[in-house]
């Protein structure tokens, strides 16, 4: 009996990279198809949602930012062996169609594609490539974009598919929104692993500043760094807020649901999930991401009016608590945040980067035909 066919996805060790690779393996896994997972340590502490049957591969890679002089010198060797091992794995067990998420990780899967002519393509989750991305831009057979616009190389042609989200977070998608009033109302602070810490800094200030007739009613889960976590629950316990901190949230889609409102920053699928459940949203796009990425990734529902973006040179107690009660104080203003965010949610994304996946792999099945 036949193979299945198989799809390797490639994706660095970030939320960003491995949650929509993530969807797409629990889609095609669905399907029949057998799925391998190619990425590093860092990517594989991620790799417990995925399904069971994926396969997960850790491949030798490295980034040229990261590290000592030693480090930087040694890359290029750790990423020649990685794609060396991945060209030799194509060529052993052809796969029908490869798909890179972006991050170093992902270079050994995308280069040993391309050196095996294998259907490939690539899926840049933030409205600009980021760096891997735009180094493999023309030398994919397709390009999804998970932000519209995402600023592309000249001649290079986009696919909009929109940001895949878990299964988790399909599952809520369009949940009932119920706006602020006078009852207990839950406010859901979290950033990713990499600049948290302004969130610590100002947002417990921020619901210090607020009225009383909007604080006494607040529950609040804000993710914290652990090394953030104490001075964070010591702060809301000075102004007698009900609080859950933590270094993170395993059940993020629940509590998205449940929220009145959420501050976050932009990362792409932290938007997705915002915008396929619709949620008002307070987002601070992270200053330090390449091109100001995030920035991009926040317009689309800034717009359509459903968030307040508050870059981080003006994220500050002040700012932040009069953006927080023009949202609480506001039901019928906040339901409208609530319907636009959902006006731009793509959850049948993932249903679109399927199609893209099949097309490729159809593409090569038609010319093993005519050959």
């Amino acid at each position: 009996m036949a193979k299945a066919p198989l799809l390797i996805i490639a994706a660095g060790g970030t939320g960003g990279h491995m949650f929509p690779a993530q969807a797409l393996a629990e889609a095609m896994t669905r399907k029949g198809w057998r799925v391998r997972l190619s990425t590093d340590a860092r990517g594989a502490r991620y790799a417990g949602g995925f399904p069971h049957v994926v396969e997960v591969r850790q491949v030798a890679s490295a980034s040229f930012a990261r590290g000592g002089i030693a480090a930087k010198l040694a890359a290029p060797f750790r990423i020649l062996g990685g794609i060396a091992a991945a060209t030799w794995s194509m060529l052993r067990d052809k796969p029908a169609v490869v798909v890179g998420f972006g991050g170093y990780p992902t270079i050994p899967a995308l280069a040993a594609a391309w050196l095996t002519r294998r259907p490939r393509m690539i899926h840049e989750q933030n409205g600009i490539l980021g760096r891997v991305n735009r180094l493999f831009a023309r030398r994919v057979d397709a390009v999804a974009c998970g932000i519209r616009p995402t600023e592309l190389p000249k001649d290079v042609t986009g696919e909009h598919t929109g940001n895949p989200v878990r299964a988790a977070v399909l599952e809520r998608a369009g949940a009932a929104y119920i706006p602020p009033g006078d009852y207990p109302m839950s406010l859901l602070v979290f950033g990713g692993s990499q600049g948290a810490r302004i969130l610590a800094d100002v947002v417990p200030e921020a619901i210090a500043l607020l009225p009383d007739e909007i604080r006494r009613h607040l529950r609040v889960a804000q993710q914290a760094r652990p090394e953030d976590e104490d001075r964070v629950i010591a702060a809301y316990y000075e102004t007698v807020v009900d609080c859950e901190v933590a270094p993170f949230f395993r059940d993020i889609p629940r509590r998205l649901t449940e929220a009145q409102l959420v501050i976050s920053r932009a990362g792409a699928s932290t938007v997705a999930d915002i915008s396929v459940i619709g949620r008002p949203a307070i987002l601070v796009p992270y200053a330090a991401a390449a091109n100001d990425h995030q920035s991009a990734n926040a317009q689309a529902l800034v717009e359509v009016g459903g968030a307040i973006r508050i870059p981080e040179s003006r994220f500050t107690p002040e700012a932040v608590s009069e953006a927080i009660a023009s949202v609480l104080r506001q039901p019928d203003a906040a339901n409208q945040m609530a319907q636009a965010a959902l006006s731009v949610g793509l959850p049948d994304a993932t249903e679109r980067l399927v199609a893209l996946v099949e097309g490729l792999a159809g593409t090569e099945d038609t010319e093993k035909d005519t050959a």
